[in-house]
């Protein structure tokens, strides 16, 4: 008789404490616990197997995801069941994202709830609302310093206001997106307080040092963050111990080698699932495990963790995806990519690539981007964005660089003085963000508009915002539109008189809701109402266009270097598709017959709703794109 395997003697175990629970657990539970427990055991084992309490931090995890799950509603469970019949249901043309700060776009959720007709109107199916927890006063970083997970700040409403706007936002097709920021907590969050004050059951959830021995020989590996805000990775207490802070002072990293902290966690992140949020932001997802001697960004350990928190998650509450935000090497942001980690991901490399060839009037390195960087696993989708709220910055890898003669640091540095403003013939008008005069490293900040021209008034202005917008919207996955851009809303300068903001550059392109723009969103004489009637254009014949679907991309090269070519092949296998090519430069391109060659002449401009014969070739204007349903012969 062979002995039982640790995975066969540790499921016995939960099966008995499952059967003393005083809450009973239903057997579609029961089914999902029992599909899911191999997987979680194997990760919670790699993650915490050496702990003599590691099976007993097991136990209670589960009575976290059962709990949760008995306290989801009866709608959320039928989601669930709706999510499992399709769950390529995020994979569709029809997918539109759109996010916001609430106080800063509609003054709280309320207001949200009162903008759900005009979010019909323009199309979203997604809504992403930026932080909006409990946080401490004055300057928390938008948001993502987080004081009570389970409490809306009050001055956007209360957690019942929000559950009933996701109740409300799914009834009109739209789906409540949040961050989850897991990695890190304010300083002021209970936790904190109660490490602060020795407690030792909480000094465990946190990073913390008696002196500066380990946090010099963390930091001989790690880099600075944001090194306008302290050095290194780690700020002194009051009573003079060192705790680990990645980003800003008051954000204290979380301690997930302690097992209780993943708990923890995992309880915050089910009761926001319960609270109707279909997708969570998976925010800093790099940062999440430290070991000495490295530089503790995206080591194994974070993924195993990603796993794990996506194994409960389908016990509890299996409609809601992850969606990861990584802003490293793109190698590195395409690990954390997989039905079982994160399902979606922000698409940093293809966003930064945008503004790169727009800057330079070259789209080689985004075309390599779509070459080679854009294929994903089956279940998974990219999440295109021209901007978010946070800062641009310039995340392509030096050797594809390398490949056309460019040296990535000083071609970094360029791009930074060029949306500056720096660069002689500039069109852009954004601010450094975090600029650090001894590498000479910075960020971008500033709105679609104002980066690409419109503030300066150049011609081409509104053709870049549109072109931008049309490259999200094509290339597969989910285009995300950082409301606001899509009626050409300028940077807001006057973050500089706010002692709350002014050392964060980013708020100028976090601008309150301009009601004169949107007022005139139907009136074409208006910048605003061409760029918006030209980007809600764009979103209903993408709604209508099949071959937008899903992820898959094959790459269409042209002699022209400022021209960016790719197919979106029908999802049906036949021969149709969509090509699409796009011009980043100041002149007109000219696409000579012969590189149509492969296509059948007839094609249908689906974006002017006319025919064109490829056969005699075609133009495009500067800053100009076309969407042409082909076929090949």
């Amino acid at each position: 008789m062979t002995a039982l395997t640790a995975l066969e003697t540790d499921a016995a175990i939960v099966v008995e404490h499952v059967s003393r629970r005083e809450r009973p657990v239903d057997g579609e539970t029961i089914a999902r616990l029992r599909g899911e427990f191999p997987r979680l055991h194997r990760l919670f084992r790699a993650l915490y197997g050496e702990r003599p309490d590691g099976l007993e931090s097991l136990l209670h995890l589960v009575d976290v995801a059962l709990d949760a799950r008995g306290e989801r509603t009866a709608e959320l469970k039928q989601l669930d069941r709706v999510r499992a019949a399709d769950p390529a249901w995020f994979e569709s043309e029809r997918m539109l994202g759109g996010v916001c700060y609430v106080d800063r776009f509609a003054g709280d959720l309320d207001g949200v709830r009162r903008m759900i007709p005009y979010f019909r109107e323009l199309g979203l199916t997604y809504l992403h609302l930026m932080p909006l927890f409990d946080r401490p006063d004055g300057d928390n970083d938008g948001g993502y310093a987080v004081s009570n997970y389970r409490t809306v700040d009050p001055a956007l409403g209360t957690m019942a206001d929000l559950r009933a706007l996701a109740s409300e936002l799914r009834e009109a097709g739209i789906s409540l997106v949040l961050d989850f920021i897991f990695n890190h907590t304010s300083n002021e969050h209970d936790w904190a307080k109660r490490a602060l004050a020795g407690d030792p059951v909480y000094e465990d959830f946190y990073l913390i040092f008696p002196d500066r021995e380990l946090p010099d020989a963390y930091e001989r590996t790690t880099r600075e963050i944001f090194p306008d805000d302290h050095p290194g990775s780690f700020v002194p207490l009051p009573d003079g111990r060192w705790i680990w802070a990645t980003f800003y002072r008051f954000q204290w990293d979380l301690n997930y080698a302690n097992p209780d902290v993943f708990t923890a966690m995992a309880g915050e992140m089910l009761f926001l699932a319960n609270q109707g949020v279909e997708i969570l932001r998976m925010d800093a997802v790099a940062f999440i495990w430290k070991r000495l001697g490295t530089a503790c960004e995206s080591l194994p350990e974070a993924h195993l963790l990603l796993q794990a928190f996506n194994a409960v998650l389908r016990i509890a509450a299996p409609a809601v995806l992850f969606k990861s935000e990584a802003i490293v090497h793109p190698d590195e942001v395409q690990d954390y990519i997989s039905p079982d980690e994160c399902q979606l991901s922000y698409n940093p490399l293809q966003m930064a690539l945008t503004w790169e060839a727009l800057a330079t009037r070259d789209a080689r390195m985004l075309q390599l981007a779509l070459d080679e960087r854009h294929a994903l696993p089956p279940g998974t989708a990219w999440v295109n964005y021209v901007r978010s709220h946070d800062d641009i910055g310039w995340t392509f890898a030096d050797e594809d660089a390398a490949r056309f003669g460019i040296d990535g640091g000083p071609h970094r540095r360029f791009l930074n003085d060029f949306y500056i403003g720096r660069f002689d013939g500039s069109f852009s008008r954004g601010y450094p963000f975090q600029e650090n005069p001894r590498t000479g490293d910075a960020r971008i900040a500033g709105t679609t508009a104002s980066l690409a021209g419109i503030a300066a008034g150049d011609a081409g202005g509104e053709d870049r915002v549109v072109l931008a917008h049309a490259l999200a919207m094509s290339t597969g996955g989910i285009p995300l539109l950082y409301l606001g851009d899509e009626v050409a809303q300028l940077n807001d300068d006057t973050f500089q008189d706010d002692p709350g903001r002014r050392g964060d550059s980013r708020w100028a392109h976090r601008p309150l809701r301009s009601t004169a723009r949107y007022a005139q969103r139907l009136d074409e004489s208006t910048v605003a109402g061409r760029v918006f009637t030209r980007l809600r254009g764009l979103i209903e014949v993408r709604a209508a266009t099949p071959e937008f679907a899903g992820n898959e991309l094959v790459p269409f090269h042209t002699p022209d270097d400022a021209v960016v070519g790719f197919m979106r092949p029908a999802m049906d296998g036949g021969g149709g598709a969509v090509l699409v090519l796009a011009n980043v430069g100041d002149a007109p391109a000219a696409i000579h017959p012969e590189t149509m060659s492969g296509l059948e002449d007839s094609a249908t401009d689906l974006v002017r709703g006319v025919s064109v014969e490829l056969g005699r070739g075609l133009v495009l204007p500067e800053h100009g794109f076309v969407w042409l349903r082909v076929s090949r012969r």
